[in-house]
């Protein structure tokens, strides 16, 4: 046993860090009377130090410290609070208390290994180790536009934990870096991590019915610490290397060009409702930490029975100080919040319009450059998609998109106008408030859902695994099994469901915005029509590879989408349509002007030149040579033209079920941004009516000539022809879309 000596300590930093002579140690603990700081062997075993924290000695204000000396290099420790009794107070000084402050926790290299050992989930406890100043290198973030960005949504786990997986590190960080190079063919820009904070993945109530297995905490979104990465996600967790190994895993998706999101999850904590356990902050200072009424029940807008009090001062510095770690220590890029709309109420949960938290994240200069992802709704009815506070420097999950996208292809009413906006980057969401394509994160699937299989697949949700009887999980998820509930040997209906997976993916990677797919849908991952596998270890969350196999030709079409929205800066804008190009006075340069309401276009001629753009000579139009095709003139120079059935005459009545659109290369909406260039021309058309339509093809805006790029109807690899290798397509001729199929035309260069 070592010589433990102390002394009175400093107040700051919080959570344990070196001092001259020893350790210091922090917390801030408004309302506690008693304070103990006990550390224990890493090994377990008597306490090498039992400190009671004298009121006046060891306290500045709010912040208990001590200076401790002569302990080993690696140990455990936590902290025990008592104070007033009350029904806002929940002090227990029995309970060994997880520092808020702590980078590691103890007992996690074994994934839900205490699950059956320790049902009371009473041993973890902080954890400080000594190691070496980690060495970045040169490290630097890629700083990827999010206009150029292309989201990759994943669980660290899942995504290497199925045998086929071929890595040798399977579910864990370093599993994640073996995957470099598939996810750099796959062409994604940016991986979004599904939380990695440490969590209770033993926290789960339920069992399997037919099985009776125990079911865990699969997903994470129950943190117990905001700043310790999961060491059941690390392979070297047993050396307590999961902090080194995150960073090595950061570090090598930087090599890569990839950049590294974190899902992040401050609306709530994972000591749950009144029956759950004080991890840490309950145990510390409830009243502070949480949203309470008058009576000291938890207010729930969370979903998962507490919120945290956010915009209180103390608990803004810890999160503000959360974030600062994981940029300036963890590098990491930039954050998905979840709930984000919790971060905007106050302690009695009325909606703030100026919400503290979300100002300091917006203004901090350590966050400057990191992305900034809102999931703009909460548990409790709070919906602000389009106007998430601070709103110029936050994108935000597009619910709309994903629901518009999804009633459209399965055959809605009333969705054609709709889909148009969606296409056109929302912009009757994000326009009027001053936004910008960028800030609509558009997905058609997500982690909370079906995958995309499913989607196609299941009219109905199946989560009876999940020992909820079914009764967990949106009821309605605008799917469409297209003629057979779940697995069917069907050619029909296979065949209908791959055109429509194809749909769906196409339509996301030809809207402006940021494009977000699910880790495993570019392959057809399912689920067996789970749409809330929260609970879900096993197989029917893990990702399969031997699908990317079996699926070879969805997963080489989701490739070519990617690789040609990366090509093209006109599938990528910078500024939403106009419509109508005017050109500024006295400038030589085409004014922005404010579209009107609807992806309506503008009308009036205008002549290149006027829109300070170089003069074109186009071709001579082909006079027509049968009944079948003639000569189309663009009736204005626009940087995007609606069409229907014939070109310039759009259907947005209740009953259409087409949409068609053409986009000017020469207008990218970068040309104000001084990186102007003419890019191709595309054409776009959509049928998701039961039979085919014919759609005579309008000229280029350019007047170069069209070649097929994708039809969805067409079996592999004829539904996505390389450029310039598809077939001619005259203007003025009539193309046949297939019954619920899509068809891109791109110009030659």
């Amino acid at each position: 046993m070592p010589t433990v000596t102390t002394s009175r300590g400093v107040p700051l930093p919080l959570g344990v860090s070196p001092a001259p002579d020893g350790l210091n140690f922090a917390l801030l603990c408004r309302h506690g009377t008693a304070v103990t700081l006990v550390v224990l062997p890493e090994a377990g075993g008597p306490p090498l130090a039992e400190v009671e924290l004298h009121p006046r000695r060891n306290r500045t204000g709010d912040l208990w410290h001590v200076q401790v000396r002569g302990l080993p290099d690696t140990f455990t420790y936590g902290w025990k609070v008592d104070g007033p009794a009350g029904p806002r107070t929940r002090f227990d000084p029995r309970r060994l208390l997880i520092d808020p402050a702590c980078v590691l926790l103890s007992d996690g290299a074994g994934w839900a290994g205490t699950c059956q050992t320790d049902p009371d989930r009473t041993g973890r406890l902080s954890l400080y180790s000594r190691r070496p100043r980690y060495d970045w290198g040169d490290d630097a973030p890629p700083l990827t536009p999010l206009e150029d960005s292309v989201i990759y949504e994943v669980h660290v786990r899942g995504f290497t934990w199925h045998p086929s997986s071929g890595v040798r590190f399977p579910g864990t960080f370093r599993g994640l870096v073996e995957k470099i190079p598939y996810l750099k063919e796959l062409g994604v820009t940016a991986v979004e991590l599904m939380p990695v904070f440490e969590w209770d993945e033993c926290d789960c109530p339920f069992t399997n019915p037919a099985t009776g297995e125990r079911l865990v905490n699969y997903w994470g979104y129950n943190p117990v610490a905001f700043a310790a990465p999961k060491a059941g996600l690390a392979a070297t967790a047993k050396d307590h290397g999961q902090t080194r190994e995150f960073r090595d895993m950061v570090k090598a998706f930087h090599a890569a060009g990839l950049e590294v999101y974190l899902d992040v999850v401050f609306n709530h904590t994972g000591e749950g409702d009144d029956r759950g356990r004080a991890y840490s902050f309950r145990g510390l200072d409830n009243e502070l930490y949480y949203l309470l009424d008058a009576d000291g029940r938890y207010l729930n807008y969370s979903g998962v029975g507490n919120t945290v009090n956010c915009n209180h001062p103390v608990v803004r510095d810890l999160i503000m100080t959360c974030l600062r770690f994981w940029v300036g220590d963890m590098h990491v890029d930039g954050f998905r919040f979840d709930l984000a709309s919790v971060l905007g109420r106050d302690r009695s949960g009325n909606v703030l319009a100026d919400p503290p938290v979300i100002e300091s994240i917006t203004e901090d200069g350590v966050l400057a450059d990191a992305k900034l992802i809102a999931e703009p709704w909460d548990a409790a009815g709070l919906y602000q998609v389009g106007h998430f506070p601070f709103g110029r420097r936050w994108s935000e999950w597009n619910g709309p998109f994903r629901d518009d996208v999804r009633r459209f292809w399965r055959g809605e009413n009333g969705l054609a106008p709709v889909l148009a906006s969606r296409v056109c980057g929302s912009s009757d969401i994000y326009q009027w408030s001053g936004r910008l394509p960028r800030h609509s994160v558009n997905f058609v699937t997500c982690h909370d859902g079906f995958t995309l299989w499913d989607l196609v697949s299941y009219d109905d949700k199946h989560n009876e695994a999940n020992g909820e009887g079914n009764r967990d999980g949106a009821g309605e998820n605008d799917s469409w099994n297209c003629g057979a509930e779940g697995p069917t040997g069907d050619p029909g209906v296979l065949a209908l469901r791959h055109k429509q997976a194809r749909n769906l993916m196409a339509t996301l990677f030809f809207s402006q915005g940021v494009p977000m797919i699910l880790a495993g849908d570019e392959f057809l991952r399912t689920q067996r029509g789970n749409n809330n596998a929260w609970c879900q270890d096993n197989e029917l969350s893990w990702v399969d590879w031997t699908l990317a196999e079996t699926n070879a030709d969805f997963l080489r079409f989701t490739r070519e989408l990617i690789a040609l929205r990366k090509r093209h800066p006109a599938l990528r804008r910078r500024r939403f349509f106009v419509g109508e190009m005017r050109p500024a006075e006295g400038t030589g340069v085409r004014k922005f002007d404010q579209p009107e309401a609807g992806p309506f276009p503008h009308t009036g001629p205008v002549r290149p030149e006027e829109a300070g753009l170089p003069p074109m000579t186009p071709p001579p139009v082909e006079p027509p040579r049968s009944g079948d095709r003639k000569a189309v003139s663009a009736p204005v120079l626009a940087d995007i033209h609606w069409h229907g059935t014939e070109p310039f005459k759009p259907d947005w009545g209740y009953f259409s079920r087409t949409v068609a659109f053409s986009l000017d290369g020469r207008f990218t909406g970068r040309e104000l941004d001084h990186d102007y260039e003419i890019d191709c021309d595309f054409y776009v058309a959509m049928n998701s009516w039961i039979d085919p339509v014919r759609f005579r093809v309008p000229p280029s805006p350019t007047r170069r000539r069209w070649r097929r790029v994708v039809d969805t109807a067409r079996p592999s690899p004829d539904d996505f022809v390389p450029e310039g290798e598809g077939p001619v397509v005259e203007e003025g001729s009539y193309y046949t879309v297939e019954a619920h199929s899509l068809v891109v035309l791109v110009t030659e260069p």
